[in-house]
């Protein structure tokens, strides 16, 4: 009698320690979907313009030239959506997404940008064209890729380490269109290497860093523990 009872006792602290561990597991399991669930399945937010060379951007004086992108989350890459209005009929840029902003979150330029970072935007990854019909202000770009939380570059030769490029920006593709703004469009010492071709203009209008991560609008996860990262 008394060994069925030991082993009957037996049995159930064995149950309750597997019931245990099973409801562990099932805890971490549903901890770390709703970690993903609460991620955003989708972003607004508007590009600022170069203030040195808006008025090469801007169809007329009483009309400011708008960019905005909304970026939806898939389950293998991501839709990025860039609508322009208010442009210069025939201009063409080129996308890139970049490691850094020459702005602040007010949208005013960063003094850090030309002493710190030496007017450098990190690296740089070419995305998309961009051009305004000949006979409209406005322009659309379409493209899919990896962007939200977890776009980014790296390359050993050079001893760079992953790099998120969390900014979104694009340039002038012609040096010439900004030329009545003061680029220099006839010395290709000034040319950026911002198109296919590596002879572009200047930055015409980019997004700006979030007010309290200082990371750009592509990190919709920010890791409170590592700042300056993002939850992949």
């Amino acid at each position: 009698m008394n060994n069925m009872v030991t082993q009957y006792w037996k049995r159930l602290e064995i149950g309750t320690i597997i019931f245990a561990l099973a409801s562990t597991i099932a805890g971490g399991s549903l901890s770390a979907k709703a970690s993903a669930q609460d991620k955003k399945d989708e972003i607004t937010f508007d590009l600022v313009a170069n203030p040195q060379f808006v008025d090469c951007l801007r169809k007329s004086s009483y009309e400011e030239p708008r960019a905005r992108a909304t970026v939806t989350r898939g389950k293998l890459n991501d839709t990025l959506i860039l609508d322009l209005d208010g442009f210069k009929p025939g201009l063409a840029f080129d996308l890139f997404t970049v490691q850094r902003s020459p702005f602040l979150s007010d949208k005013t330029p960063d003094p850090n940008f030309k002493t710190v970072f030496k007017g450098s935007f990190g690296l740089a990854w070419y995305q998309s064209d961009i051009e305004i019909s000949k006979h409209t202000d406005d322009g659309h770009v379409r493209i899919k890729t990896i962007l939200l939380d977890q776009i980014f570059g790296f390359d050993p030769d050079t001893a760079l380490p992953p790099t998120n490029t969390f900014h979104l920006g694009f340039w002038f593709n012609n040096p010439k269109d900004a030329a009545t703004c003061g680029f220099p469009a006839d010395d290709p010492t000034k040319f950026t290497p911002f198109n296919g071709e590596h002879n572009a203009g200047p930055l015409a209008m980019i997004s700006v860093p979030d007010e309290k991560t200082q990371l750009g609008p592509l990190c919709t996860d920010p890791d409170p523990s590592h700042p300056g990262s993002c939850n992949p």
